[in-house]
């Protein structure tokens, strides 16, 4: 699914980049995914960024979800920002908190939001995420199912066993109280989404990504 270096193979360390807009942006969309390549590559080293709601009851939320997600990584270093919720891309402070805090991490994988998310919040991480990393990373781009619509054909899939994907699902209702009270936010959505890239991807469940480039 990955390019990844010739010599990288599953004991040598892998950087893994997350980046979110939101808390719960990341669970959501490769949750599923990150719990996975962390059982399979322990020696994972993983910068998880959410770049806004620092200072908010939201902060906790997303430090105590990407503990529990990152349980199994080698190493974790977990940022929440403090821009805000939906100014993400009329703010240029946030270009050069990437250039500062995130471009020498160097990361072998990128996950981030799909670039033709309407959220605007999202497009901003996304095109941060290629304006930083297009030359050296392999960038996917994950996809959450929210009222725009906007869900379209993923062309990379990451399958999910049973186990991993009720885990996922757990966390999420679990570190993320506050938005129960969404009707979109439930186990049935998170289930259904997670079907339906399964059946595209020949498994029960899978979550799926745009690559734009991929390198086999």
């Amino acid at each position: 699914m990955f390019a990844l270096p010739d010599s990288l193979g599953r004991s040598e360390e892998l950087r893994l980049l997350v980046l979110g807009a939101h808390a719960d942006d990341a669970e959501i969309g490769a949750g599923g995914t990150v719990l996975r390549l962390l059982r399979e590559r322990p020696r994972t080293r993983v910068m998880w960024v959410v770049a806004t709601g620092a200072g908010t009851a939201r902060e906790a939320e997303a430090r105590a979800s990407a503990g529990a997600f990152l349980a199994g990584a080698a190493g974790a270093d977990v940022a929440v920002w403090d821009f805000r919720d939906g100014f993400l891309p009329y703010d240029a402070g946030v270009k050069e908190r990437f250039e500062s805090d995130l471009a020498g991490f160097a990361p072998h994988v990128v996950l981030t939001h799909a670039r033709d998310d309407r959220h605007q919040d999202h497009r901003a991480m996304s095109d941060l995420a290629w304006n930083t990393f297009r030359a050296g990373a392999t960038i996917a781009e994950y996809e959450i199912p929210k009222w725009d619509g906007d869900l379209g054909r993923p062309n990379s899939y990451v399958r999910l066993d049973g186990e991993t994907f009720g885990r996922k699902v757990a966390l999420l209702m679990e570190h993320f109280p506050g938005q129960t009270a969404k009707p979109w936010f439930t186990p049935d959505t998170f289930r259904g989404l997670a079907r339906l890239r399964g059946v595209e991807a020949g498994a029960t469940f899978a979550e799926g990504f745009y690559c734009r480039k991929m390198i086999w």
